[in-house]
């Protein structure tokens, strides 16, 4: 399949030292009027087919969508919503599971699994049981090189955080927030991946922050401490003014702080740039953590946190080369389910969903 090409684009959950992560349960709100349709299938089934004619029609037709793709392999689509219809299509199905929150006046279900012979597929099952334990093997290595990673990297940010001036963070993350943060409220705050590593490397969607961030500023920060408590405080201000707002964490230490904040209704953004992604387009600033720093303290450690970037450089590489193995794997996996589908059924159920996307998009644009 095509690399898949789109102006917004985050990922569903990512590989991170703590294992599988993702934020499934954010990307639509049960409470707020929104309609999701959650796809219940394996492998193979055509879910991604599926989500890509919806997302190819509706935005052909100018309706505004964010695409989320499978870090697994950023060609397939795990997920579109559309936030001026309120309604979004999801794989809901491991490692992302969603389940029916008020089933039927929220959520759908879209069972692509019925469309599968599985008396086809249970004489095979042997063979569908390796090659599923190989991909879930080769995973679970790929995880044990990012960890291994994360916990060299974990260390350069705790030495960056020792040569830290905290409080001139503080107070550069309050004058850019009133700057660009007017108001009071309650701003929500909600939560993608913006990178992922996958079997192509680490992968950013900095083509998302541009579109939907107009004006950006970006933080120089090799060391990652000052930029994750620039924007961890970003997040408070934005927050408490009342501005909604997309939290990106860094896959490689989910746990920190923001590693991007984008605020799309007042079309500003906030990233890091270190050794790993660098921002290197125009932005609106450029702010470098050395000036928050005790930059003889870091000289001192110099040598220790370039072993470590080096190494975990070398071990993300091992990790990228796994998740390569890993998708090899899963692209047989969905060599079973594809020689069992009902395609002509599967087609029919993909149309009937489409049509109630297509009818939303045409009362949407009548209005």
């Amino acid at each position: 399949m095509a690399v898949f090409h789109a102006p917004v684009r985050f990922f569903l959950g990512a590989n991170t030292p703590q294992g599988f992560v993702g934020f499934a349960d954010e990307l639509y709100d049960p409470t707020d009027g929104w309609q999701a349709y959650l796809i219940k299938s394996g492998p193979g089934t055509g879910k991604s087919s599926l989500m890509r004619r919806i997302y190819e029609r509706l935005t052909a037709l100018s309706i505004d969508a964010e695409a989320i793709c499978c870090s697994s392999d950023p060609s397939s689509l795990d997920g579109v919503i559309f936030p001026q219809l309120r309604m979004c299509i999801l794989d809901a199905t491991a490692p992302h599971v969603v389940e029916p929150k008020v089933w039927g006046a929220v959520e759908q279900l879209v069972p692509l699994a019925i469309c599968v012979d599985e008396a086809l597929l249970h004489e095979q099952a042997a063979e569908v049981r390796r090659v599923t334990e190989d991909n879930r093997t080769l995973h679970a290595q790929c995880r044990k090189y990012i960890h291994a990673a994360g916990a060299l990297l974990k260390e350069n940010r705790r030495i960056g955080a020792a040569a830290l001036d905290e409080e001139k963070v503080r107070r550069l993350a309050c004058r850019v927030a009133r700057q660009e943060f007017g108001g009071t409220g309650e701003g929500r705050l909600t939560h993608r991946f913006l990178s992922a590593i996958t079997p192509d490397g680490p992968v950013v969607f900095h083509e998302t922050l541009q579109a939907l961030c107009p004006r950006i500023y970006t933080v120089e920060d090799d060391h990652g401490a000052a930029a994750s408590l620039f924007l961890s405080e970003l997040a408070r201000h934005a927050q408490r003014a009342g501005v909604d707002g997309i939290v990106c964490p860094c896959p490689m230490a989910p746990e920190e702080g923001p590693e991007h904040l984008l605020f799309p209704a007042i079309g500003v953004g906030f990233t890091t740039s270190n050794a790993f992604h660098k921002a290197d387009y125009p932005v609106y600033r450029r702010i470098h953590a050395t000036r928050f720093s005790d930059t003889e303290q870091l000289r001192a450690r110099r040598q220790i946190t370039a072993f470590n970037r080096r190494a975990a450089r070398e071990l993300l590489e091992q990790a990228q080369g796994l998740a390569a193995e890993a998708k090899v794997a899963h692209d047989r996996m969905e060599a079973f389910s594809i020689a069992a589908m009902n395609w002509d059924g599967a087609q029919a159920m993909g149309d009937a969903v489409l049509r109630k996307f297509e009818a939303a998009a045409k009362r949407f644009l009548a209005v």
